[in-house]
């Protein structure tokens, strides 16, 4: 016998139970978003490498270490998305779409890092993001961290997270800053790790980052960067923080979050759970307001963020904050196959003529009472039996599953109006 195929470590299978998790998410940001008057955007699995290489910068460790990148048929190079936020800038620019226009655009889809497997972070991973670009002011800033904090409250989460603020300030008072950072740990050089050592002169910022419990006593002793924001940032902070105040969206100032991406400046937030582990960031984003310029397109502010679908369906899984993946209303039992042909039909008129009802039919044959198993394994609220009596006279058995409730024989003709009227009860 073959050996059997598995699949890549890191990619994983989502399994029925775990879909309806993900769907749940998915189409309540999809909601959430629309209310708010974000359009959709579909973008490419696969770029340019350069288009990462230029925007995530070279010393970071998706660059260096992360991406899936490969010579396509022509030599050229090519990457597996790692993030959403440089293919969405590309797009909106080669598309025309920021020729004096603001934008509010969303997107969801897979994105590909290799990095170690654990819980909460695998190497194809699902994302929800929203871009906007166009609007330089705090306000937009205030509607995506709101924005956020509704669909948590739409998910049953918003006592599971808790929000993250911090400003990154321009990049003449990040370069500032920078000098700073590298002459404080360049003083405590003995005591950085490897990956910080690596960091000190290309990206000190990430030093701010690190998980390691070594390095925590130093980093808290380093420069705060809130105190040396210059006053167009502190200003835009500021407003910031009244605007949330208003709504409010209590949140935590927090000093020590930075952005591993070089393009982030200025607002940078965070959705934490203490609920996962280790992997405890639901969602993230900030300002970008160089990277469209960077990438050949006019200056123009943008804003966004991106959110972990599997992170967010591990939360909701261990809050138990959604109900099961919605079960059939009815399961059509077929006593002898020779009514397979009727069965199928029937159940084809009843989504007819009921909108919205789940209607399973058994096939593959079987007992009348394993049948019947399966219909109650289904979850269904009322099996349909269709057996050689019910097909000659041109009726049908409506047995309910989930109450203790005597079965009615219905004519097929009156069987949807009547069917819609126990669903609806």
């Amino acid at each position: 016998m073959p050996q059997a195929i598995q699949a890549i470590r890191g990619m994983n299978d989502i399994l029925p139970e775990q879909a309806a998790y993900f769907r749940f998410v998915e189409d309540s940001a999809r909601a959430v978003l629309g209310g708010y008057g974000y359009s959709e955007i579909r973008l490419p699995v696969v770029e340019k490498t350069e288009l990462f290489a230029r925007t995530l910068g070279e010393v970071t460790d998706i660059v260096e270490k992360e991406m899936y990148t490969f010579l396509d048929r022509n030599g050229d190079s090519l990457t597996l998305r790692p993030e959403g936020t440089a293919g969405c800038a590309r797009a909106a620019i080669e598309n025309g779409l920021l020729h004096n226009q603001a934008q509010r655009l969303w997107y969801q889809g897979p994105m590909f890092r290799h990095e170690r497997p654990q819980q909460g972070r695998y190497r194809q991973f699902q994302q929800i993001g929203a871009e906007t670009f166009g609007m330089a002011g705090p306000d937009i800033d205030a509607e995506l961290i709101l924005l956020t904090a509704r669909l948590w409250r739409v998910l049953g989460l918003q006592d599971s997270v808790v929000l993250h603020l911090n400003s990154l300030g321009t990049q003449q008072a990040r370069n500032a800053y920078r000098a700073h950072l590298v002459e404080y740990f360049s003083a405590h050089a003995d005591r950085l790790d490897e990956d910080s050592r690596r960091r000190l002169h290309a990206n000190p910022l990430r030093i701010l980052d690190s998980k390691n419990p070594a390095m925590q006593t130093l980093i808290e002793g380093a420069p705060r960067f809130l105190e040396m924001l210059d006053d167009e940032s502190r200003q835009h902070f500021a407003a910031l923080r009244a605007l949330l105040d208003a709504a409010g969206l209590r949140y935590v100032v927090n000093p020590r979050l930075v952005r591993g991406l070089d393009y982030y400046g200025k607002t940078v937030f965070e959705w934490v759970t203490d609920r996962l582990g280790a992997q405890g960031t639901v969602c993230a984003g900030g300002r970008y307001d160089v990277l469209v310029e960077e990438l050949g397109g006019r200056a123009t502010p943008a804003a966004g963020f991106a959110m972990g679908v599997e992170r967010l369906a591990a939360l909701l899984a261990e809050s138990g904050a959604m109900p099961p993946a919605p079960a059939p209303h009815l399961y059509v039992v077929i006593q002898d196959e020779r009514f397979a042909q009727q069965g199928l039909l029937l159940a084809e008129a009843l989504r007819n003529d009921i909108p919205g009802v789940r209607v399973q039919v058994n096939c593959g044959g079987g007992s009348f009472k394993s049948q019947l198993k399966r219909a109650d394994k289904s979850g269904a609220r009322y099996a349909i039996l269709l057996g050689e009596d019910e097909v000659a006279r041109g009726e049908a058995t409506i047995k309910p599953l989930r109450e203790d409730q005597p079965q009615q024989i219905v004519a097929q003709a009156a069987l949807a109006g009547h069917l819609k009227n126990l669903i609806e009860e």
